[in-house]
């Protein structure tokens, strides 16, 4: 085989050779320089035989047939597989000669065979598709059947188009020639796929090229993007095309034109017109104020503004209503875009959020204030216990706050204020400071030492000595020196006498001793003193002008890690609540270590809401605290609120206040008399009951699931009865969690107690003044609470010591133990140290 491939391309050398010499010799005698001689030249070359032994020739020759019978079955396999192609491209070619006039012979109807029978033959010999012959007379054949078919194509669309259209001026191209060209274009570039060419020219311009059959697709309920498109197709240009019609502005013949537009699109020429005048000018506000069929010139929308302005509180619809009947022509949707367009929509939006936009005026919305506030405050404890400074944005953020708060009157109460002989009670009762005993005078309310007499004159001081008989003494009046002393001056008195009143330091502890330790009131507390009601009314008061800071008092904060919070509403009828049911009460929170049953935090709020609780839960963690378990009522506002200021605590929900609310709708669905009317909520009931009685969450899971098997069928006896399911089922997951635990209680019974302890002293006042005094007194309780020790008839736990003492705070050095025992500042004091485990 390999002696007959050899001999093969030999002698087709040869033959190309000869082809050669003759092309050369026709050459030149078209120039008219023939040759002188053709001696040399071989015309019949000696043919080359070789002999090989017979035995391997016969097995050459049986291999060359078999590889020539395989060659041949699978070109005619091959062949018939494929010969579909040409009969459907001649088809096309039979349907597109008479349609477009019988332009050339038919025999270029046959044109795909001869393409098809020309690559055949090269499968049939391999060896020819080696050649560049077979290659060059093939892609001519290719291209000369790509001509045919876009040519007839084309030729037969311009037939068509022609006998539909008949008009130069109703389309974009001008007769079947454009036609014919738009068929040949993708042959003329000479590449087969779709292309495009940016090019930016030498003056900074850029042309863009486009080659191939593209497509675009336009909604259209977007008015300003078919505008786009408009636009686009008149930048379309022909290099060839030379129109003797008038130009565009810039001198431009588009190959779309404006009637034709126009026509497509439905829109008046004029418009159009006016549209590419935007273009050229640059005129963006008003080209892209197309957006409706009219035009929204600067003219129109400055109207809208001005109504819109004007209105404030008004919407487009209501806008547009005006407009309509004061006679403009103008659509709703265009005063939509210029409210858009001018930035009013965005503006309103903005200001909704944060006034009450009326005719009567515009009014900070309360809420959204709120709700700013409290998250500021949150970014604050967040900044503050990551030791971290406020970004720019944040402190921009904060004082607009803030100025905003101050313009619309909503500011923060002033801290309560201590009387000046307060000063003098705190040092003898929590120690805040020293005496000074060397003999040197010092501020009484800074402790600076940086002091200078005001006056050579002393002043007389009067006061009650231990028998009641009154004394004069002279004392002298100061000036202090520290820059950071908001007082500025004060009388240097002597030990047990406080500024402004005749009466001893003693006397005053036993007013807030007998009031708020013995459970008395005002009135017979000032007439065992021998002063008037409200003179014990302030003595008493003046502990209240701030809560107790442990932090600052004992340099620590400790609690277990479990927190109740639960609510309770308190008579306020001075105050300044909108009008309604619940305008004169008010809501005391109360935060209490459920295992020491210490009083963490206390407050009082106007309304119980969720921004109350949440204001609540935020000062609880100012003051140092992060609960591991936050234990409630079944309110709806704590579970989100807990999440998102204390994100590791676990909710809990006391399941005593579950049960009650339980019973509550039973007897709401089904009466009070359920036991004897409907037995049958009498045995749900006590199946509820019987879920918290578990001692293990696998077997409070059980039981919880019969009971929610039984749905369907109460349900439906009683339709009513969805509720109790539905209120179990939503807080199932923060009941069952108290379940088989030995951190999370139960119930909430320690914030219970407490708010026991504090009607016994709130039943004395019989609602509160005004909410200030009710800041007072939360204050008073609070101290006295702390300190005082539980009953020798309380749990054993618990018996004898304070919630303080519980906590694991050494109190043994703080006087303010002695007043709440009942005992004398002056008496000594031994305390017990038996703590409790703190986290």
């Amino acid at each position: 085989m390999k002696c007959i491939t050899k001999r093969t391309i030999v002698q087709l050398a040869q033959v190309r050779l000869h082809v050669l010499v003759v092309l050369s010799i026709l050459v030149l005698a078209l120039r008219g320089c023939m040759p002188d001689s053709q001696g040399g030249w071989i015309t019949c070359p000696p043919q080359v035989v070789m002999v090989a032994p017979q035995r391997r020739w016969h097995r050459r020759c049986g291999h060359l047939e078999r590889g020539r019978a395989r060659r041949c079955a699978s070109c005619w396999l091959h062949l018939f597989h494929n010969c579909y192609i040409p009969l459907v491209r001649s088809l096309l070619l039979w349907v597109l000669w008479p349609l477009s006039g019988q332009v050339g012979p038919a025999w270029v109807r046959m044109m795909p065979w001869m393409v098809w029978l020309w690559q055949s033959g090269g499968l049939l010999w391999p060896w020819l598709r080696r050649q560049p012959e077979w290659h060059g007379i093939g892609w001519l054949l290719w291209q000369g059947q790509r001509w045919l078919m876009v040519g007839y194509l084309g030729l037969a669309m311009s037939a068509l188009f022609e006998l539909h259209f008949r008009s130069p001026a109703s389309g974009p191209l001008e007769g079947s020639h454009g036609l014919w060209m738009l068929g040949l274009g993708g042959l003329v570039c000479g590449e087969e796929e779709s292309w495009v060419e940016v090019v930016q020219e030498e003056d900074g311009s850029y042309t863009a090229t486009l080659c191939g059959h593209f497509t675009l697709h336009v909604a259209e309920d977007h008015p300003f993007r078919v505008r786009l498109l408009m636009l686009f197709l008149r930048q379309l240009e022909v290099s060839a095309e030379q129109r003797g019609s008038r130009r565009t502005r810039d001198g431009r013949t588009p190959f779309v034109r404006q009637q034709y537009l126009a026509q497509v699109f439905g829109m008046p020429q004029p418009d159009i017109s006016r549209m590419e005048k935007y273009w050229l000018e640059g005129d963006w506000p008003n080209l892209l104020s197309l957006k409706t069929s009219e035009v929204l010139t600067g003219e129109l929308m400055a109207r809208i503004v001005v109504v819109f302005a004007t209105f404030p509180w008004w919407n487009v619809e209501k806008v547009w209503e005006y407009l309509h009947g004061q006679g403009v022509a103008v659509s709703e949707r265009q005063v939509r875009q210029a409210a858009e367009q001018s930035g009013w929509s965005r503006l309103r939006q903005e200001l909704v959020k944060r006034y009450h936009l009326t005719a009567e005026g515009i009014r900070c919305r309360d809420s959204w204030l709120v709700e700013q506030l409290l998250a500021v405050v949150e970014t604050l404890l967040a900044k503050v216990e990551a030791r971290e400074g406020l970004t720019q944005e944040e402190q921009v953020a904060v004082v607009d706050l803030r100025t905003l708060a101050a313009e619309t009157g909503v500011v923060a109460r002033p801290p309560l204020k201590a009387l000046p002989w307060m000063m003098k009670v705190e040092r003898v009762v929590f120690g805040h400071w020293e005496e000074v005993t060397d003999g040197a005078v010092c501020c009484i309310y800074c402790g600076s030492t940086h002091v200078v007499r005001k006056s050579n004159k002393p002043r007389l001081k009067k006061y009650y000595d231990a028998e009641g008989n009154l004394q004069t003494i002279e004392v002298y009046r100061y000036y202090c020196r520290n820059p950071l002393c908001k007082k500025g001056s004060f009388t240097n008195l002597p030990l047990g006498l406080v500024p402004y009143s005749r009466h001893r330091v003693d006397t005053h502890l036993l007013a807030v001793q007998m009031y708020a330790w013995g459970y008395s009131t005002y009135r017979r507390t000032g007439t065992a003193l021998g002063v008037a009601s409200m003179t014990a009314y302030r003595w008493v008061s003046a502990w209240g002008y701030e809560l107790l800071v442990v932090a600052a008092l004992f340099g620590m904060v400790k609690s277990s890690g479990v927190v109740g919070i639960d609510e309770k509403y308190v008579l306020v009828p001075k105050n300044d609540k909108p009008e309604g049911e619940m305008r004169r009460w008010m809501y005391v929170y109360f935060a209490v270590d459920v295992y020491t049953y210490d009083l963490l935090h206390i407050a009082i709020y106007p309304s119980n809401t969720k921004e109350s609780a949440q204001a609540f839960l935020l000062s609880l963690r100012a003051k140092g605290y992060h609960p591991r378990v936050i234990v409630t009522d079944q309110r709806r506002d704590y579970g989100p609120l807990i999440a998102r200021v204390f994100p590791g605590a676990v909710h809990h929900e006391c399941i005593f206040h579950g049960l009650q609310n339980v019973q509550e709708q039973v007897k709401e669905v089904y009466g009070p008399d359920y036991a004897e009317t409907h037995p049958e909520a009498e045995v749900l009931k006590q199946e509820i009951y019987h879920i918290f009685d578990a001692k293990t969450k696998r077997t409070a899971q059980k039981r919880y699931e019969e009971v929610m098997a039984l749905r369907k069928r109460y349900v439906q006896e009683t339709p009513a009865a969805v509720v109790i399911f539905d209120f179990l089922e939503r807080h199932w997951p923060t009941l069952v969690n108290g379940i088989e635990s030995d951190l999370i209680p139960t119930t909430n019974n320690a914030v219970e107690l407490v708010i026991r302890r504090f009607d016994q002293h709130y039943q004395n006042f019989c609602g509160f003044d005004t909410i200030e005094t009710a800041q007072l007194f939360l204050g008073v309780f609070e101290k006295v609470y702390r300190f005082t020790p539980f009953s020798q008839d309380a749990k054993p736990r618990i018996r004898g010591k304070c919630p303080l003492e519980l906590a694991g705070y050494d109190i043994s050095q703080v006087p303010m133990v002695s007043l709440c025992t009942g005992l004398s500042v002056t008496w000594p004091l031994e305390v017990a140290h038996n703590l409790v485990p703190n986290s």
